[in-house]
């Protein structure tokens, strides 16, 4: 979900740097590049780019750091040219990208929370990638949630890198102790409230469910799928303007203040930041509560769980699509071969003897089945769980909902630990901030 500390002055000063960086751009574009190819076209070597002994640089966030190096590791391996992948800490990333494109000195590669995606190509750091894209045989399979994420004035600039959904992860040894069908997770949020209820019933040290009260990406990235489920929007295309203060939010909210209410929730739900959120449902006290996928592979291996899609108030299942983006960026001198990586990370070997071997999501829908998911239906179900998902567009994504002073965090306190009677005051204050 990644930080977003300073997060308007650092977009300010994005866009100071993309005119710098669009100049060098354009003159990259007029000289020609070692590539051959401007990044629009499928360039030379066809859909697999050039594999001629090139070096490329390559930058990723750290808390994406397992997958990119997987990647990289396993491309190095295989191919003449090779990476030299850099590991930036999460909260320095933006801040990282902004100097580097004001100083004209991007990595051939940057992946990017895909969050923040719009904001990199609003800003012109991007090399086109429409034309390689389009052309690969698997294009409509790819994740496109974060295709989207990475259009900009019609031309797409990313592909996917690293897939982390939101999913509910349920205890069935709790649920049979509840006398819950184990095999039956909730389809509704209305059947997620009454299987909460039944766990906490237990008693002691047991707990029905859990969720990061005091984190504002923690919110969109649970919350938002059971908006998303019941067929609504939450923001409008451009990311202007939210709906947040819906009828359908409402009945969120409301589910989850009954929790706070009725001593439903796990202690420290009210406090938690997001940083040692998903540490509690692996202790084995709490029944069911949404999580990223990409903690299913660090669960107790004792730990008999599900998982689920995120419901709606009366049914439908969606998921945020998180994780990585990566593109090659407008300055690079070398997008052919920067673009033979991102083809080579695309297929099948890479996805699936790379991806879905290190029980991480795979990019492409067509592959959601695969010899490793196969073994683990829970894999299944939650790489199937892509093409039901969304990623939100938004260019003032983290000012509004990530930065623990926006206005998404006041909502949410406001609507689950107060009486929720100012959401609608509180949704036309995101408004505000989303047209800053």
């Amino acid at each position: 979900m990644g930080s977003t500390a300073g997060p308007r002055g650092r977009i300010r000063r994005l866009a100071t740097a993309a005119l710098a960086l669009l100049a060098a751009a354009s003159m990259v574009t007029a000289c020609g590049s070692d590539g051959g190819s401007g990044g629009g076209g499928s360039g030379a070597g066809g859909v697999k780019g050039l594999d001629d002994g090139t070096k490329l640089t390559m930058w990723t966030r750290a808390a994406t750091r397992p997958q990119s190096e997987a990647l990289v590791k396993a491309y190095n391996a295989s191919h003449k040219n090779k990476i030299e992948l850099t590991v930036i800490p999460t909260d320095d990333y933006q801040a990282k990208v902004g100097a580097a494109a004001g100083s004209r000195d991007l990595p051939d590669l940057f992946a990017s929370d895909v969050v923040f995606v719009p904001n990199y190509t609003s800003s012109g750091l991007f090399a086109d990638l429409t034309g390689r894209i389009d052309a690969l045989p698997y294009a409509k399979n790819l994740a496109q949630s974060h295709i989207k994420a990475g259009t900009y004035e019609g031309k797409k600039y990313v592909v996917p890198h690293t897939l982390d959904l939101s999913v509910l992860f349920y205890n069935k040894e709790l649920y049979r102790r509840a006398k819950l069908d184990p095999e039956k997770p909730p389809t509704s949020l209305r059947e997620w409230d009454q299987q909460a209820r039944a766990v906490d019933a237990l008693g002691g040290d047991v707990n029905g469910t859990f969720f990061g009260g005091n984190c504002g990406g923690c919110g969109v990235f649970t919350w938002w799928p059971s908006i998303w489920a019941a067929g609504e929007d939450v923001l409008n295309k451009d990311g202007t303007e939210a709906q947040l203060s819906s009828d359908t939010a409402k009945k969120v909210y409301q589910t989850y203040r009954g929790w706070v209410k009725d001593d439903i929730v796990a202690p420290g739900a009210r406090e938690e930041t997001g940083t040692t959120w998903t540490g509690v449902f692996p202790k084995g006290k709490v029944g069911v509560m949404p999580m990223p996928s990409t903690t299913l592979g660090l669960m107790p291996k004792d730990l008999d769980l599900g998982v689920a899609p995120i419901p709606g108030p009366d049914g439908g299942k969606s998921t945020f699509v998180g994780g990585d983006a990566i593109g090659i960026s407008a300055t690079s001198k070398s997008a052919d071969q920067a673009w033979n990586f991102l083809a080579w990370s695309l297929g099948d070997k890479a996805q699936v003897d790379v991806v879905a071997a290190h029980k991480d999501v795979v990019a492409r829908t067509d592959l959601a089945s695969n010899k490793y998911s196969d073994t683990d239906p829970r894999l299944v179900t939650i790489n199937r769980l892509v093409a039901d998902g969304r990623t939100p567009y938004a260019l003032k994504f983290g000012q509004t909902f990530n930065d623990p002073n926006g206005p998404w965090l006041t909502l949410m306190r406001h609507a689950v630990f107060g009486d929720g009677g100012s959401v609608e005051k509180d949704n036309k204050a995101v408004n505000a901030s989303l047209a800053d």
